[in-house]
């Protein structure tokens, strides 16, 4: 579907030269598209999932395609065709226009809690008509259309429609494309009134003009709860500068994924002076790999005693060491909110893990502390060992399992008996913390789909 303008594109038909036609009514006709739309779907329930599969089969006969194979498997999956079914991932798979117009018959007919389109090599026309009848069947509550760079201005404007106007779709994955001007202005339009809670939009050049469009409409967003934006090469100046706006301006975000950018010590300090105005703020900041050092956390020495609302905090990946774990102690110790800490890859070594073992020692909510890829010897492990003995909030403590290198062959043999006690009273804390008021830590990953978390998950050294 081309040529329809902005302002035309809600009342054109998206379906053009076929028997049955698809369009988006003004607001007059609503009651009746509804009621329209209502028999359909009473149709759709008494069909079989044989009935689907022949449709599929006969539509793409009629349009000249190959049924696809892995979305044949997976309808032949599906248990009940009048709930949601778990996912539809095409992810990989060529979709020319042809291929999408025939999907049509599985999504007249099944619902999905998650459909995948990356890199389906989407093209303008096929993707405008797609995203179309997501929005006209209500297909998804999770849509992936990541690594699809062709999708064009049609493309985008019917993505824009699709989120201003579907009753159901909470989150969106839009990574590994770039964000030029069109599809920033047609995402920012969107996100003005669209019901999204989460938003994904890892490597996609955002930095400078789409992200001065985009924060512009998110300040003014009052339904997005979860912003991804890792890898978009965003810089400690202007791109800073509009993310404290929308901090100082956005109400409603509770996670915000900065990780693998760099925003240095000058971005951290527009962060902080944003966060020390929030009244209601943010719950997770992820700044790992941003190119911060010991300097920056001066910043974040003025603010944490004043967060009230931030549970996690990853710092990984900067070149903070011991001098600035240190400038952190005595802010963390009169924090009360934060939960889960990541410092891993920090420059720490022992001194720095003894510095950490005080915090423990008066810190009486901190459940997670990832130092993991540190220098952190028997000395520090003792440290730590011994703060557990008085903290009992801590259930994870994300220590590297490997042994090191000691001066003293005995220390390396104290470093394995260490780790085991440190484990036990983590477990033992973790015991006596089940049923009590403590907090729950961050959700397990959800199905079908790649999820950014705060902290990376335990690994094998």
């Amino acid at each position: 579907m081309t040529g329809h303008s902005e302002e035309e594109a809600t009342s054109q038909s998206v379906k053009e030269g076929r028997e049955k036609r698809v369009s988006f009514p003004p607001d007059e006709q609503m009651v009746s598209d509804f009621v329209e739309r209502r028999t359909e779907l009473q149709e759709a329930d008494s069909l079989t999932l044989t009935d689907i599969i022949l449709a599929y089969k006969q539509s793409c006969e009629k349009h000249h395609v190959k049924p696809n194979s892995k979305a044949l498997d997976q309808l032949k999956q599906i248990t009940c065709v009048t709930d949601r079914a778990r996912c539809f991932d095409l992810s990989g798979e060529q979709l020319d226009y042809c291929s999408c117009e025939s999907l049509e018959e599985i999504l007249k007919s099944v619902q999905f809690d998650f459909i995948s389109l990356q890199g389906a090599e989407l093209e303008e026309n096929g993707a405008s008509s797609l995203l179309d009848m997501f929005l006209y069947y209500e297909s998804a509550t999770h849509l992936d259309v990541s690594s699809n760079s062709g999708m064009g201005f049609s493309g985008w404007l019917s993505l824009s429609h699709l989120l201003r106007q579907s009753g159901c779709l909470w989150r969106l994955d839009a990574c590994n494309m770039p964000m030029v001007d069109y599809a920033a202005q047609a995402l920012s339009k969107a996100l003005l009134t669209s019901r999204l809670t989460v938003l994904h939009l890892e490597n996609t050049c955002l930095s400078g003009k789409p992200l001065f469009t985009v924060v512009g409409a998110l300040k003014r967003n009052i339904a997005l709860q979860e912003l991804y934006l890792s890898e978009n090469n965003l810089n400690g100046y202007q791109d800073s500068m509009q993310l404290g706006d929308l901090l100082k301006y956005n109400s409603t975000l509770k996670t915000l994924d900065l990780s693998n950018n760099t925003v240095s010590d000058s971005g951290l300090e527009e962060i902080c002076d944003a966060l020390s105005s929030q009244k209601t703020g943010l719950r997770a900041l992820i700044l790992s790999n941003n190119h911060i050092t010991h300097l920056g956390m001066s910043h974040l020495q003025n603010v944490l005693p004043r967060l009230k609302t931030l549970e996690t905090l990853n710092l990984g990946k900067n070149n903070l060491e011991n001098r600035g774990i240190h400038t952190l102690k005595e802010s963390l110790m009169i924090n009360r909110s934060l939960l889960q800490l990541g410092l891993a890859s920090t420059g720490i070594t022992c001194e720095g893990a003894v510095t950490l073992a005080e915090i423990l020692a008066e810190s009486p909510q901190i459940q997670r502390l990832d130092v993991r890829q540190n220098q952190v010897l028997a000395g520090g492990l003792m440290a730590l060992s011994l703060a557990l003995k008085i903290n009992r909030s801590l259930i994870r403590l994300d220590l590297d399992q490997h042994l090191k290198e000691e001066k003293e062959d005995f220390l390396v043999a104290t470093q394995k008996t260490l780790l085991s006690r440190i484990s036990d009273l983590c477990a033992a804390n973790a015991t006596a913390a089940k049923g009590t008021a403590l907090r729950p830590a961050s959700p397990d990953p959800a199905d079908c789909a790649e999820t950014t978390y705060p902290l990376p998950t335990q690994t094998a050294d």
